[in-house]
């Protein structure tokens, strides 16, 4: 059974309004994703790395992985037009044994500790497939500008990743929303769909995506620190 890890990097960040994606911005010096690849890089757990990516940046990838000695990434593969596609051209890359566990995470998420990444993939082993999330802290609205109403929190959770899956279970799920037309938002959600169970393992605070330029300026002070 091996570990690899699936870093889609494919997306171009509508939100964060940069002449460049997000994920390649760099953060004191050095690119957004080359922080993400470090975690997995170093960790003993973790056999391989595939990245899908835009095939104009395919270069920079490479140059990053030379820079770094990012040995572990084993292919750069062309992304597709949404998240689902670059992953699922991520798992089609090569064969996999049916046991193997595949874990995504966005590229735009650096902050995965290492004690988080070996909770999640060591409950994956146990349990098969896992997200990681965080319980709902504040109080929630439905509104439309306006309040409309109250949502309890008692049971809400904010999906982050990874999100861990055997391989047999994940490539599975993503056959029949091929065959359904059907587009999630995320991994847990196809494989859910599948009526398969996903279990959650609680995440971190800190572990947060990149989506906006405050997000940016908030990762530039916490590793300035």
């Amino acid at each position: 059974m091996k570990c690899i890890a699936i870093i889609p990097s494919g997306g171009i960040g509508s939100r964060f309004n940069s002449p460049i994606p997000k994920q390649y911005v760099e953060v004191l010096g050095k690119e957004l994703i080359a922080y993400t690849i470090d975690v997995f890089q170093r960790s003993p757990l973790i056999d391989e790395i595939i990245i899908p990516a835009d095939e104009s940046y395919f270069t920079l990838l490479n140059q990053i992985i030379d820079k770094y000695n990012f040995f572990k990434i084993s292919k750069i593969v062309k992304g597709g037009k949404e998240r689902q596609d670059s992953v699922y051209n991520g798992l089609t890359s090569k064969n996999f044994e049916p046991n193997d566990l595949i874990i995504v995470h966005d590229a735009a998420r650096p902050l995965l500790s290492d004690a988080l990444l070996e909770n999640a993939i060591m409950s994956a082993k146990k349990y098969n497939s896992i997200v990681v999330a965080i319980k709902a802290r504040d109080t929630l609205l439905k509104a439309d500008e306006i309040v409309d109403g109250y949502v309890d929190r008692k049971n809400i959770y904010y999906a982050q990743t990874p999100q861990i899956f055997r391989y047999n279970i994940l490539i599975d799920s993503f056959k029949l929303a091929i065959a359904e037309n059907f587009v999630g938002t995320d991994e847990s959600m196809l494989v859910k769909r599948a009526k398969n169970d996903v279990k959650i393992v609680e995440g971190e605070f800190y572990n947060f995506k990149i989506t906006t330029k405050t997000d940016l300026e908030l990762l530039k002070k916490i590793y300035s620190n």
